[in-house]
């Protein structure tokens, strides 16, 4: 008599195929998927950005009669987020008047960036 063994693939196989396929994905999708993370919060920042300097603050300077808001906060009001940081939640610096940037006119808006400190490279503002 023969002595069949059955064909097909051992629990043990088919868990190395898997632990192979797991560090592929890790290696090459993980680092595509943090870069798409990264560029959202920075879009999400810009868009905040230009909202509260764009839209919130002409509103405010029209029912106010004032060039300065206070504070950022006095904005909130005319916008649907009540939160007054970037996507990292950093706190935003506001200017306005004087303390503007040359070229910009009413308010101007920086936020710190990916690594939380003013006047580096990834710093993002609302006059681009």
């Amino acid at each position: 008599m023969r002595n069949h063994r059955e064909r097909g693939m051992t629990l043990l196989e088919i868990m190395i195929v898997l632990a192979i396929l797991a560090i592929i994905m890790g290696l090459v999708v993980g680092p595509a998927v943090m870069g798409h993370h990264g560029r959202a919060m920075e879009k999400t920042t810009k868009i905040k950005l230009h909202k509260l300097a764009y839209e919130a603050y002409p509103q405010w300077a029209t029912t106010s009669h004032q060039i300065c808001p206070a504070s950022l906060a006095d904005l909130t009001e005319y916008m649907n987020e009540k939160s007054v940081t970037d996507a990292w939640g950093n706190k935003l610096e506001m200017t306005c008047g004087a303390t503007n940037p040359p070229g910009v006119v009413g308010l101007g808006l920086r936020s710190p960036g990916k690594d939380g400190k003013l006047n580096t490279e990834d710093d993002i503002v609302s006059w681009d």
